[in-house]
């Protein structure tokens, strides 16, 4: 399988690793602190990557990954409205894009996830090729394209 993406910010991850997780978010009015109640399965969006890389899957899944954030872009204005655009390491050589409605998410001004956080992401799986794939549809927002609700947990904190 080829890694999504390579990023320099990588070795940033290393050495924030060191300093322990980030203390800069605090909780906002809508958010919710849960502790452990947000599933996490990597090994299963690996294989549905695996799948799709292989032509054997071909329709968009639900996924739960976590990881920490290796690279956060500034927030983008497209046809839907405003997005948050951040990288999360899986594993060692896997990194996946994550796309959040800013417009849908009850969160905090853009950028509410930094480099070196620890997240947990439920959203939708898609994969045009292997340059062109990420999660997206991480907010409680549901539509008849897409009826799984989906949120953003960042050091222990949800957002939808």
């Amino acid at each position: 399988m080829k890694p999504l993406y390579v990023s320099v910010a990588l070795a940033g991850v290393f050495a924030l690793s060191l300093l322990g997780p980030s203390a800069s978010h605090a909780a906002t009015p809508g958010a919710e602190k849960h502790a452990s109640t947000f599933p996490c399965d990597d090994n299963q969006f690996l294989s549905d990557q695996q799948l799709f890389e292989n032509g054997q899957l071909s329709q968009d899944v639900a996924e739960n990954v976590c990881g920490t954030v290796t690279f956060v872009y500034p927030k983008k204005k497209t046809r839907s409205g405003w997005h948050g655009y951040f990288l999360v390491q899986v594993a060692p050589n896997s990194v996946i894009e994550i796309v959040s409605d800013l417009d849908q998410m009850n969160a905090p001004a853009w950028p509410w996830v930094a480099v070196g956080d620890n997240v947990t992401v439920r959203g939708r799986y898609y994969y045009d090729n292997d340059s062109s794939q990420g999660i997206d549809w991480t907010h409680h927002g549901t539509s008849s394209s897409w009826r799984t609700a989906g949120y953003v947990v960042v050091n222990g904190v949800e957002y939808q």
